[in-house]
């Protein structure tokens, strides 16, 4: 029998510190996933629904976006993917006596770890206007809500569309077209804050904002560079595939300011290596980069590869490229002393690497937010470009970009339309399918979407699953910005922070998981994704629904769209809700790469999308070229006395679910409100270890950003630099700190200082 929830909220304030881990999985991930899954689900119900994790026949891990290969193992999970699956298929309930016993008020004091512990949602809740506690509403009443305050707006861009990258394909392609078909381009997502930069950078310089390599590319490279990105916590099924590239000869070099146990050594628990052995060595060169120096990096490395007789292909360069010469010429003149400043590095470690560069002729890089939530974000991706262009490291198997995403279909939903800048290809398919005129002008991205609620401009705000007020800079700022808002809706599958900061109005609209079984009118339903890779597979849950009064996604936006749009609109809303199929064939006809969709999906494995610079050496850019770019070398500037912080996540934590209060690798246990500080920062400034701190953020608006209570902790970051944990320091993220052109909020740096501890907080 799975355990009840906990009822008091666990101190979060005294964590236990230790030395951190230098190999990652092995039996303790083993043993730590099943007592999370049966503390969740009990054990029967943890066999039954760990057995379909990532099978043919089963859901898509709701974990992270990482592919699968194309022969599954027993336990096509990880660690963190089965305490994401415990967390969904728990048996926990939270029901209308669970709101009736708890005002907002008294929920808003409850830590976010244990609003997430209670257990999934059962039936549609109302906060309505001047009220202290939800309380049940009917469907057709919560739809009727939403219809009425849409009505009542004075332009559709008055409300906004918010996206979790979990929404299947046909959620997703439903959710745009009823936005648009009301008339608004506001359609923030979840990338908007992470990958966003990649995006930008991707499609400018190869025209297609994607990765371009498949698991079958990280087998095949000589040379795997893994930069600023921690698999070890956020994708550990990287780690099987890095550790089958690494047994076929590849070289893998970690660019990172933490030492992380993943890319150190990795325990297979599939295979006795792991489970009995010393596991695999993964990294055969860790550079401990300074926080932003990666631009400088890269750099570096083009600038030796210029200057090498036979490293460049320029026969490729020929070929496929546009504005090598100004390129050559900017990286050729870079001062060598400024990059050694930027990334800290010694340089005889940049030679090193090039000298694995030189001795590889198919080359990948990987990349997450540790790249991508800089202010020079975009420039250091597109010098990333550079770098594999020179080399003819793009459409060659064995190479390219490995942008690894997060949430498991947030590329998906990006496909099928969920953008606030949508082509104008896109939506004349869009308009011509459904004998409409989509809205043109560029919408609300998900920082302008804080603003626009801010400044009164947004008052209806709609949130396809996630957490918005966790997961967005400033929290300070958009929790005041949530409250400016008429009415504010969220349709999950558990509680989370953004239920208790609300509207004058406010829904909570409860929706099947990934888990769940989905049968509608004409029977049962499976949904579909789309992977870090680009691979579209089917996902079909096999659990009993936690209760009758839940609808699917898909279901909620077609019902919602027929109240708001009206009975003369002439979208098949009920025709969807009936059949994805449906669906399927109207994204056929409309998104790119989908033809024949309903067949292909239903074959093992589904199908990969098309990808031009991969499959063709074909780049659908601006120029039709790929496009060496000229990028500005700069770093963050940091006063004396202060560090450059980091946010980042822990173990026991995806995204901003927290399953406990543990980052077992680093050495923490019971408690997350840590700051990780390099011992020799730490002397100079006077932090001594296990004392508590005040996190102060300075920007150039002058305003306190204040993130209190923090314990020190002397751990080996790259010098100048700090970590720490988010959600607790987004407030110190400022809401108009963000990245050139992508706009993504600089979680990765925020200059801090250390003030006084101001005592405990929630």
């Amino acid at each position: 029998m799975a355990k009840q929830a906990p009822q008091s909220d666990p101190a979060q304030d005294a964590p236990r510190v230790s030395a951190p881990q230098h190999a990652a999985a092995g039996l303790p991930a083993v043993g730590h996933s099943l007592r999370m899954a049966t503390e969740q689900m009990g054990p029967l119900r943890t066999l039954a629904t760990l057995s379909k994790v990532n099978q043919p026949d089963g859901f898509d891990c709701p974990g992270c976006a990482w592919p699968e290969p194309g022969k599954t193992h027993a336990a096509e999970f990880c660690e963190n993917g089965a305490k994401a699956v415990a967390e969904e298929a728990t048996e926990r309930r939270i029901t209308s006596a669970f709101f009736a016993e708890h005002s907002v008020a008294e929920l808003a004091e409850r830590s976010g770890y244990w609003l997430g512990q209670q257990g999934r949602l059962t039936e549609p809740m109302l906060l309505d206007e001047g009220a202290t506690h939800y309380v049940p509403v009917s469907w057709e009443s919560a739809f009727a809500i939403v219809a009425e305050e849409l009505k009542a707006l004075d332009t559709p861009d008055g409300a906004a569309f918010y996206t979790s990258g979990r929404t299947s394909n046909e959620a997703a392609f439903a959710y745009q077209l009823f936005a648009r078909q009301l008339g608004t381009n506001n359609l923030p997502d979840c990338s908007n804050m992470c990958h966003e930069s990649s995006g930008s950078a991707l499609t400018e310089t190869l025209g297609v904002g994607k990765g371009s390599v498949s698991l079958k590319d990280l087998y095949q490279a000589d040379l795997i560079i893994v930069a600023g990105q921690n698999p070890g916590t956020n994708h550990p099924r990287m780690l099987s595939a890095l550790e089958r590239a690494k047994r076929a000869g590849a070289k893998i070099v970690s660019v990172n300011p933490l030492p992380e146990a993943g890319l150190e050594r990795f325990k297979n628990p599939q295979n006795a290596r792991g489970l009995a052995g010393h596991g695999t060595k993964l990294t055969d060169l860790f550079l401990q980069i300074r926080l932003g120096g990666d631009l400088a990096l890269f750099r570096a490395l083009n600038q030796l590869l210029l200057a090498t007789e036979g490293a460049v292909d320029h026969e490729f360069i020929a070929e496929h490229c546009l504005g090598f010469e100004k390129f050559a010429a900017e990286a050729a003149s870079t001062d060598r002393a400024e990059v050694l400043a930027a990334t800290g590095l010694p340089e005889e470690q940049i030679e090193e690497l090039a000298r694995l560069v030189l001795g590889s002729q198919k080359i990948i890089v990987c990349w997450a937010m540790g790249l991508t939530q800089h202010k020079h974000a975009v420039p250091t991706i597109r010098e990333v470009v550079n770098f594999l262009l020179l080399r003819g490291n793009v459409g060659r198997p064995g190479a390219g970009v490995c942008p690894v995403r997060g949430h498991s279909n947030v590329q998906g939903d990006r496909t099928m339309g969920i953008f606030e800048r949508p082509s104008t290809a896109f939506l004349d398919a869009l308009g011509a399918e459904f004998d409409f005129e989509p809205p043109r002008e560029h919408g609300f991205d998900a920082v302008d979407t804080i603003r626009a609620m801010r400044d009164g401009k947004v008052k209806v705000f709609f949130a396809m699953g996630g957490n918005f007020v966790h997961a967005s800079p400033d929290t300070a700022v958009t929790e005041a910005a949530m409250r400016r808002c008429r009415l504010t809706v969220h349709v999950s599958t558990k509680l989370n922070r953004s239920h208790v900061v609300t509207g004058s109005r406010a829904l909570i609209l409860p929706t099947l998981g990934r888990t769940d079984r989905d049968r509608s009118a004409t029977g049962e339903q499976f949904v579909t994704v789309e992977d870090s890779m680009g691979m579209v597979h089917s996902s079909r849950g096999g659990l009993r629904p936690p209760s009758a009064e839940l609808l699917s996604e898909v279901a909620i936006v077609c019902r919602l769209a027929r109240a708001a749009l009206g009975p003369e609109n002439p979208v098949p809303w009920e025709d969807f809700a009936d059949s994805y199929d449906t669906i399927r064939d109207r994204i056929a006809r409309v998104v790119p790469g989908f033809a024949d969709f309903n067949t292909k999906v239903r074959a093992p494995g589904g199908f990969a999308l098309p990808h031009g610079p991969r499959d063709s050496r074909t780049f659908p850019t601006h120029t039709g070229k790929a496009n060496f770019t000229v990028n500005e070398l700069t770093a963050p500037e940091v006063p004396t006395g202060r560090l450059l912080l980091q946010t980042l996540r822990s173990h026991d934590q995806y995204n901003t679910t927290i399953y406990g209060l543990d980052d077992r690798y680093r050495g923490i246990t019971g408690g997350r409100r840590v700051v990780l500080v390099n011992p020799a920062d730490a002397a100079e400034l006077g932090l001594t270890e296990g004392a508590y701190v005040d996190l102060v953020g300075e920007w150039k608006d002058g305003i306190e950003r204040r993130a209190p209570h923090f314990k020190v902790v002397h751990y080996p970051v790259a010098r100048g630099g700090a970590a720490a944990y988010y959600p607790e320091t987004n407030v110190l993220v400022p809401l108009d700190s963000t990245a050139d052109i992508s706009n993504t909020p600089t979680s990765k740096a925020v200059v801090i200082r250390f003030e006084a501890d101001s005592g405990p907080t929630r």
